[in-house]
């Protein structure tokens, strides 16, 4: 399938161009009013045609010298300028115009400020965790001595100096590191209910007041844990910051999707002339025109014009299809060669694209979700640590308060699932970064643990199996014609023709001494032009197309593979036949993923012949072609309900629905935005081969994660009895559960140096 990259509407110099977004409603979709600056408001500006260092300063001085811009930043490696202006003197098509001048283009980058809370919240809890790393060194730094020290070595005004500076490291550490764990405590309070946050936020709570009542002299002779608290919170925010950065690579993949519409068309006004105009503007009975290159808005139909559309990314059909007066084009759909003038019909949600987007929303809600399970028997275990840890405290305060703190302290902080937690991330994220140096990229971690688990691989055929290109077969030529010269001349056609047939013959023969010229296309048939050849000098009129368009005779015109033809003045001359181009590694991968015992399914948009036919060149038994978005995700819930867990392969947007179903959806890189926007693995290259990898190294993470839990169960069984005995003191359980962690990361860390066959 050819994944062709839809163009965005790019602002030049001219203010037509810009014209639509200077009207309020369009320039606030990328800008918002500043806090505190009364009629000031910045914008966001994705830059075209920046290569080096020196285009930021040339476009900044481009976009500075306009009146009512008050200040331009930016960011040279990605493309993005902020502006600060004022409405009252200054519109966004001056700055578009301005930049056209000096040789840019640009695009309003309204995703930005959707991504700008994300990005606020991974720098934050960034500046936690370094804060939280810090201070934890710097106390481990000042405990140390009262941990070797004799007794009486270290004099009470040394041990005073040390409280007070432990004391004022911990402070940032509650103060500042701890608010996600008491503002998610708090949350779950007022909820009534227990979550993961309770007890972390008591036992700091508790250790630090504790700690604090010591140091100021309320509570002479008692313990601190100063220490404690700050080790515990860096490596609860070790975890959290692991996952927030995985949460954030994914985040607002779905907003990226609506960009491949274009941001505006050309609408027929009243005085009968075509002005551009903002898609969002499109109402049932427009007239719009779409030129080449640009993609369809609405679902429509064509009033005028004609052109081959590429609804591949919709249909999953792999040829493009000639549309003309009276025939439907739908939004998303690619127009290729010709102008259209479409009548619009269904406008913004009523879209076919729009309910293939619903549709997999809808399904990825339907996807199981281990955390359900983990959220159930989340709150009865935490009650009875909470519970174990009063019960503790009880039990001991008749050998001193100082003493029954500790134990509590030391129960919150050894039950404090911090191994168990990692068990499974810290494997993963070891593997994902293993499989992301080979071109395979995890975007969720559980995604893993399914692989590992997969039993049947569903593979969509084109762009998936296939590539974007044909070739040519066998060809048979008219008795007594030249082949050499045939060849040449249809080199020489083909090559004034994007349709894929064409480039296929074209990349397959050389045109030689013989040039087109004249050359036109006719809708639905094919092209004709006029060939002329220089050595000897000569000419001849040719066609190339379908079978009825070159005359070609009933014997030619059919067969199990598509087919162009040649024809000269004298009638059918020569016959191609093309073939989808399996991918280079194709056979193999499927080979591979039988070895490891898994059954391999084509479900295919395409017609069922030619799903057949690839299916057979590829070494696939099952498979069924002609199938629309709502028949995979039958298909997918047929073999799931027989207790197979799915692994579905594809790439484009009639894909989006039964990646979301799926156990495990992978995508191949050439995919459209919705196809990656719902894929659990991407894969670089469409390498087909790294699918058998995947889900090998998944089922060697698999084994590793279990080790990993092993270890966390027989940790927690050996230190929770001691912790309530009173046998464990809060810094040797800190100790502990920091070294739980660091044995879990270590194990997990073997993954990371898989071999490639891995």
């Amino acid at each position: 399938m050819q994944t062709a990259v839809v163009p965005q509407f790019e602002f030049a110099a001219s203010a037509p161009a810009g014209a639509p977004l200077d009207e309020p409603a369009e320039w606030q979709t990328f800008s918002r009013p500043l806090a505190g600056h009364d009629g000031r408001w910045e914008s966001w500006l994705a830059i075209t045609g920046m290569h080096c260092a020196a285009c930021s300063l040339t476009v900044e001085a481009a976009l500075a010298q306009l009146p009512g811009v008050l200040a331009v930043e930016v960011n040279g490696p990605a493309a993005l300028a902020r502006v600060v202006w004022s409405p009252q003197q200054t519109r966004p098509s001056a700055w578009l115009a301005a930049l056209g001048r000096a040789g840019y283009g640009a695009l309003p980058a309204g995703d930005v400020l959707a991504a700008q809370p994300r990005r606020q919240a991974a720098r934050l809890m960034l500046w936690r965790w370094l804060v939280a790393g810090f201070c934890m060194m710097q106390v481990m730094m000042y405990a140390f001595p009262a941990y070797i020290a004799k007794p009486g070595e270290i004099t009470p005004d040394i041990v005073a100096l040390l409280l007070w500076a432990s004391w004022i490291l911990t402070l940032p550490v509650v103060l500042f590191c701890c608010q996600p764990f008491f503002a998610s405590a708090l949350r779950d309070l007022r909820q009534r209910r227990i979550g993961m946050d309770v007890p972390v936020a008591l036992g700091v709570l508790i250790a630090f007041a504790a700690s604090t009542a010591t140091t100021f002299g309320s509570a002479p002779g008692g313990e601190v844990w100063y220490d404690s608290v700050t080790m515990f919170v860096f490596f609860l925010l070790s975890g959290r910051l692991l996952e927030a950065r995985l949460r954030d690579s994914t985040a607002g993949a779905l907003e990226a999707l609506m960009r491949r519409l274009p941001a505006t068309v050309e609408r027929k006004g009243a005085d009968g002339r075509f002005e551009r105009v903002p898609v969002r503007r499109l109402a049932f009975g427009d007239l719009i025109r779409v030129l080449p290159g640009e993609a369809v808005p609405a679902d429509g139909v064509v009033e005028a014009g004609a052109s081959r559309v590429d609804e591949a990314l919709l249909t999953g059909e792999s040829t493009p299809l000639w549309r003309g007066p009276g025939l439907a084009v739908v939004a998303g759909s690619h127009n290729l060669s010709g102008p259209l003038q479409v009548r619009v019909m269904r406008t913004g949600n009523q879209t076919r694209y729009a309910e293939i987007v619903a549709l997999m929303q809808r399904a990825s809600l339907d996807k199981p979700r281990l955390a359900q399970l983990a959220d159930r028997i989340a709150s009865p275990f935490l009650l009875l640590v909470l519970l174990a840890s009063a019960g503790a405290a009880a039990w001991w305060w008749p050998a001193g308060p100082a003493h029954a703190i500790g134990v509590a302290v030391a129960v919150l902080i050894v039950t404090c699932p911090c191994a168990l937690s990692l068990a499974t991330p810290a494997a993963t994220l070891a593997a994902a970064g293993a499989m992301a140096r080979r071109g395979v990229l995890v975007r969720r971690l559980q995604a893993l643990e399914s692989c590992a688990a997969v039993d049947t691989v569903v593979f969509d055929k084109t762009g998936t199996l296939t590539s974007d290109r044909m070739s040519v077969g066998a060809v048979a030529i008219r008795s007594g014609a030249d082949p050499v010269r045939v060849r040449q001349q249809a080199a020489a056609l083909a090559s004034q023709s994007l349709h894929p047939a064409s480039r296929a013959i074209a990349a397959s023969f050389q045109p030689g001494p013989w040039s087109a010229a004249n050359v036109a296309e006719v809708p639905g048939g094919g092209i004709r032009g006029t060939l002329h050849c220089a050595e000897p000098e000569r000419s001849a009129a040719l066609r190339l197309g379908s079978a009825p368009f070159c005359g070609a005779p009933a014997s030619r015109a059919t067969g199990s593979e598509m087919q162009a033809h040649l024809a000269d003045e004298a009638g059918w001359l020569a016959s191609f036949e093309l073939h989808e181009t399996l991918r280079a590694d194709a056979v193999e991968a499927i080979a591979s993923l039988r070895r490891l015992g898994v059954a391999v399914h084509i479900l295919s948009g395409d017609r069922p012949a030619a799903v057949a036919r690839v299916a057979g060149r590829a070494g696939i038994a099952l498979f069924t072609g002609g199938c629309t978005p709502q028949d995979k995700l039958a298909r997918l819930d047929s073999l799931q309900a027989r207790g197979h867990r799915v692994a579905m392969v594809g790439d484009g947007l009639n894909d989006g629905p039964a990646l979301a179903r799926a156990d495990v959806s992978v995508a191949v890189g050439e995919a459209v935005p919705l196809a990656q926007a719902q894929a659990d693995v991407v894969i670089a290259g469409a390498q087909l081969a790294r699918v058998a990898s995947l889900l090998r190294h998944a089922r060697r993470t698999r084994r590793v994660v279990r080790q990993n839990l092993a270890w966390a169960a027989l940790y927690n069984a050996v230190c929770v009895p001691l912790a309530i005995a009173g046998a464990m003191p809060p810094w040797l359980a800190g100790l502990g559960m920091a070294a739980s962690s660091l044995l879990v990361v270590l194990n997990s860390a073997r993954l990371a140096h898989a071999g490639h066959g891995a």
